[in-house]
């Protein structure tokens, strides 16, 4: 396999992500004696370096077609890249810590082609599986699930067939006209069908609320009241000033009834 030796370094410095990073021990291939190293994996390339700020990685170990696993070794957490075939190397690799150690062998199992491709397969699978059960269940409908959402209550249906109110009500001398709230300007039913439709309409319509009940008036009010009016019903003033009176008045007695009778 023939490599790019200027690509190769570009990409190991470049400012693209590596997906791990860290010193290990390398134990060398003619000697037994491990070396510190900078290792740095990007994709399915695992380059490493003399120091942390070197300019050119020392080699690149190409991870496909290999094996990560643990390994018995004089230095602590170790593990050995394994390749296939009688002639391959084996590396030997050590880390500083176990934290360290299953962090590099699982990105390193993670980080070949073919690992990658099983994934994508088991992914694809799974959505066939999950098309064909929606397929499956919803008919043939090719819509997807979406957010689960409560069915409406009763009350909430009856509010959606009652019609809107106007946000101000119309007033005839004061008081609201029901009448034009509920449709009193829509023209009489001539199909035949009107007693069906009148029942369905006052099902469906709300009643007018109870008018509230009047005030009874004693005869003695009505008089003085009668009389003041009759005098000058314009003038605001002379309402007020016999309203007060009989409020004064009012308030005298419920004075007198709280202290009580005198001794």
């Amino acid at each position: 396999m023939k490599l790019n030796e200027r690509s190769l370094a570009f990409y190991a410095t470049c400012d693209s992500p590596a997906d791990n990073a860290g010193f290990l021990y390398k134990r060398g291939e003619r000697h037994t004696a491990y070396h510190r190293r900078w290792f740095v994996l990007k994709g399915n390339m695992l380059f490493y370096f003399e120091e942390r700020d070197s300019r050119e990685p020392v080699g690149v170990i190409v991870l496909e077609g290999c094996n990560v696993e643990l390994c018995e070794s004089a230095e602590s957490f170790a593990f050995a890249i394994r390749f296939g075939g009688a002639k391959s190397r084996t590396y030997v690799l050590a880390a500083e810590s176990q934290e360290a150690m299953e962090s590099w062998v699982k990105s390193l199992s993670r980080a070949s082609f073919d690992y990658m491709r099983l994934v994508v397969r088991e992914l694809e699978k799974q959505l066939q599986e999950m098309s064909r059960g929606l397929a499956g269940g919803c008919g043939g409908s090719r819509e997807l699930p979406g957010p689960w959402k409560p069915k409406p209550s009763g009350l909430e249906q009856s509010r959606d067939r009652l019609p809107a109110l106007p946000a101000i009500l119309p007033k005839e001398n004061g008081c609201a006209v029901w009448n034009n709230v509920l449709g009193a300007d829509r023209p009489p039913d001539t199909s035949g069908c009107g007693g069906h439709d009148e029942e369905e309409e006052e099902e469906r319509s709300p009643r007018p609320p109870p008018l509230p009940p009047r005030r009874r008036v004693l005869n003695g009010e009505a008089a003085s009241a009668g009389a003041v009016l009759a005098e000058s019903p314009s003038t605001f003033w002379r309402l007020h000033e016999q309203y007060s009176r009989e409020v004064a008045r009012l308030r005298q007695d419920w004075q007198q009834k709280r202290r009580g009778p005198r001794p």
